[in-house]
């Protein structure tokens, strides 16, 4: 009983056209949605260069450097996606990113810059009202649908995302021997890298607000969170065990990359820092072990025991998985800086022997360069006396034939 109703052939050669017929079917698809949004995205931008870019340079409402931090490159990224429309509209997509993939630089200006694109937008539409109100009027024009400026500035890093989904949906439904296979590999390889960027500049602006959270947190000035390469992990509330017979008192903890922090509660009645903490002690973590210790609550819990090169800190919580947590963040902390300065140390002793090397290299030169014929030098010496003033006379004490008199006769002296 035969299952296709297509005239009989090979087996399995019906299947295997029908799923290349699937494959066309979804590269089709994806291919006409990437033209679609592309044309659209193209209409945004030239929304935002037109009313806004070149209206605020002709107005001169906006000093330039200001309007430069707030639209960066956008206008060159216009231009680059307008040739890119060109190719997808007549099908040429291997082509067409092959030659937009040169111009992906102006991404990454743009997407190093967002945040800080963000912050000014929010400090003019505070300080100039001209600038605030022409912003409400240009927003008002039927062309924009009722979309803010805001909104419109995060397109070009949100379409990075949405050119990897088509590349990868073009590629999972295209045979290795199509003709744009290799062209669509890679520019998805180098939209990928223009992702990452983001995904690691959104981490890092994380971060940086947290720590700004957490330098809030504390009053006065005296300790500083704020600090480059600094990451922060998590904060709680974990009881601080005292060495002799005392009642474990709560305290905060603020766990960053390279410390931990301790902090207590300000008094409420304070009229200004009421809703602070007072830092007490910042323990680095470069020299610190951690270890769990069970047995010394009835509850459930346990205690964690934190040993640094001056100090010890005993640390207990009564609920297990904050315990765990706090345990498995401690550790992975401690390990990835003693991971870092061996990695250091190993570079620093692979480069010195380079130098050292080098250094034998130079002083070995130097010494020949400063090994000179004794004859000659006593010839330079003298021609540099005759040349620069009158001989000097030498003392008769200061002759080599008094000189060997003299270690001659303090040798017979002492035999």
């Amino acid at each position: 009983m035969s299952f296709f109703s297509g005239p009989s052939g090979p087996p399995g050669c019906t299947s295997i056209q029908e799923q290349r017929d699937r494959w066309e079917r979804k590269r089709s698809r994806t291919a006409k949605e990437l033209v679609q949004t592309e044309q659209r995205y193209c209409q945004q931008l030239e929304l935002i260069n037109t009313y806004f870019v070149e209206i605020l340079k002709a107005k001169g409402t906006l000093k330039p450097d200001i309007r430069d931090s707030i639209f960066s490159s956008i206008k060159a990224i216009h231009s680059a996606n307008q040739s890119l429309l060109v190719h997808l509209e007549n099908g040429f997509f291997g082509r067409g990113f092959e030659q937009f993939c040169p111009h992906l630089n102006l991404y990454n200006t743009y997407v190093d810059n967002i945040y800080n694109s963000s912050k000014v937008l929010r400090i003019q539409l505070k300080k100039s009202k001209a600038f605030r109100r022409f912003k409400i009027l240009q927003e008002d024009r039927p062309e924009f649908n009722n979309q803010r400026l805001e909104d419109l500035l995060q397109l070009p890093v949100l379409r990075i995302d949405q050119y990897k989904h088509f590349l990868q949906g073009l590629a999972a439904n295209m045979s290795p021997d199509h003709p744009e296979f290799q062209q669509i590999s890679r520019a998805l390889d180098a939209l990928s890298e223009v992702s990452q960027r983001i995904q690691n500049n959104a981490r890092r602006h994380e971060n940086h607000l947290q720590l700004c959270r957490v330098q809030k947190l504390l009053k006065g000035r005296k300790t500083k969170v704020l600090a480059a390469g600094r990451w922060f992990l998590r904060e709680g509330w974990l009881k601080v065990v005292p060495h002799k017979g005392k009642e474990a008192k709560p305290k905060m903890f603020f766990l960053f990359s390279d410390m931990l922090l301790q902090a207590k509660r300000c008094s409420p009645l304070h009229p200004t820092n009421g809703d602070k903490f007072a830092g007490q002690h910042a323990y680095p973590l470069q020299e610190c072990s951690v270890e769990k210790v069970f047995g010394h609550t009835r509850s459930q819990g346990g205690l964690l025991s934190l040993t640094f090169p001056k100090t010890k800190l005993l640390l207990m919580s009564n609920n297990q998985e904050d315990l765990n947590d706090w345990y498995q963040s401690l550790s992975s902390a401690v390990r990835k800086l003693q991971n870092q300065s061996e990695d250091y140390l190993r570079d620093d002793l692979r480069r010195k022997p380079l130098q050292s090397e080098r250094e034998r290299d130079n002083t070995h030169t130097n010494r020949k360069r400063n090994m000179v014929n004794p004859e000659s030098t006593e010839r330079a010496q003298t021609s540099a006396e005759w040349g620069s003033s009158a001989p000097k006379r030498m003392k008769p004490s200061d002759t080599a034939e008094h000189r060997l008199l003299r270690s001659s006769s303090s040798s017979s002296a002492d035999s």
